[in-house]
């Protein structure tokens, strides 16, 4: 095998070579590629020569896809694939995909199609070293919090800034309500590390006020987002980014002046994220088994 893994950063991201996506993958070179996101969080790959199907025949070596989204609609002729496209809006906000769901996905595939001359990065978070920089006295706290996740949130912008296209993209995203409490310290299922399972769709913690709520949150949410934590991923056309949905947040800069700016989503369906106890998350609101499978 002639995987090669080259660190970007000490704490997040590799490049992976070595390695033609086109062609269907040997079970050692999954293997390496599983081991080295377990490892690096979020890995940059050469994606010269793919196309949609190519995209999600990779995913596919890692479980079974999901659909593009609970609610907003997929590429044409492709329900698995989501296209992130700066005229459909912009996620200029720190999150982890689709965690309003009981399940969220697992892992989160992003090829470029379309980049700007300058701007347009996507910035991805150590979770599970942000968990780690905490002082004793807040990790204590954090093990024993849930959080209740919303997608009554995600992309909003102040509502003198709506108009009539953001009001209905809004809508859309928000045609079926979703509640979900998940730990906020998750135990990642093939690795044992903890992370910090919180973001943009983390409104409220279980029985705190919602101002009580937002302190706690951000409190513990810039432990994530400290520098040494973060990947800053500078796109060039052609390449495909994998990061791990279970211990990363991500948030795409909205830095371009309004240029076109597209990528396309694969991911792949995720199990209930557990916490310290044990215990798993619980749906509140919503039913999004028409939108992902839960991997075991």
């Amino acid at each position: 095998m002639s995987l090669e893994i080259t660190k970007v950063t000490a704490r997040i991201g590799a490049r992976v070579s070595g390695v033609d996506l086109t062609r269907p993958l040997a079970p050692e070179e999954v293997a390496g590629i599983r081991e080295a996101l377990n490892v690096h969080k979020a890995l940059v790959l050469d994606a010269r020569g793919l196309d949609d199907a190519g995209q999600q025949a990779f995913a596919r070596h890692f479980g079974d896809l999901t659909t593009a989204h609970p609610t907003v609609d997929a590429v044409d002729g492709a329900p698995n694939v989501l296209p992130v496209d700066s005229e459909r809006g912009r996620a200029n906000h720190w999150h982890t995909d689709v965690t309003f769901v009981l399940n969220p996905p697992q892992a989160t595939s992003l090829r470029s199609l379309t980049v700007p001359p300058y701007g347009g990065e996507t910035l991805i978070a150590n979770a599970g070293a942000a968990y780690r920089d905490l002082p004793e006295p807040l990790r204590r706290l954090a093990d024993t919090l849930w959080a209740e996740h919303t997608n009554d949130y995600d992309y909003a912008v102040p509502e003198e800034d709506v108009d009539e296209e953001r009001a209905a993209q809004r809508a859309r995203f928000t045609s079926i309500t979703y509640r979900t409490a998940h730990p906020v310290v998750r135990v990642h299922p093939l690795t044992g590390e903890r992370g910090l399972f919180i973001g943009g769709f983390a409104q409220r913690v279980v029985g705190l006020s919602a101002g009580e709520s937002r302190k706690v949150l951000d409190l513990l949410q810039s432990y994530v987002t400290r520098p040494e934590n973060v990947l800053r991923h500078r796109w060039s056309r052609d390449e495909l980014v994998l990061f791990d949905n279970r211990i990363t947040q991500h948030y795409a800069i909205d830095n371009y002046d309004g240029l076109p700016r597209r990528l396309h989503r694969v991911t792949v369906a995720g199990d209930v994220p557990v916490g310290l106890e044990g215990k798993e998350s619980y749906a509140i609101e919503g039913d999004a088994s028409h939108y992902t499978p839960v991997a075991a």
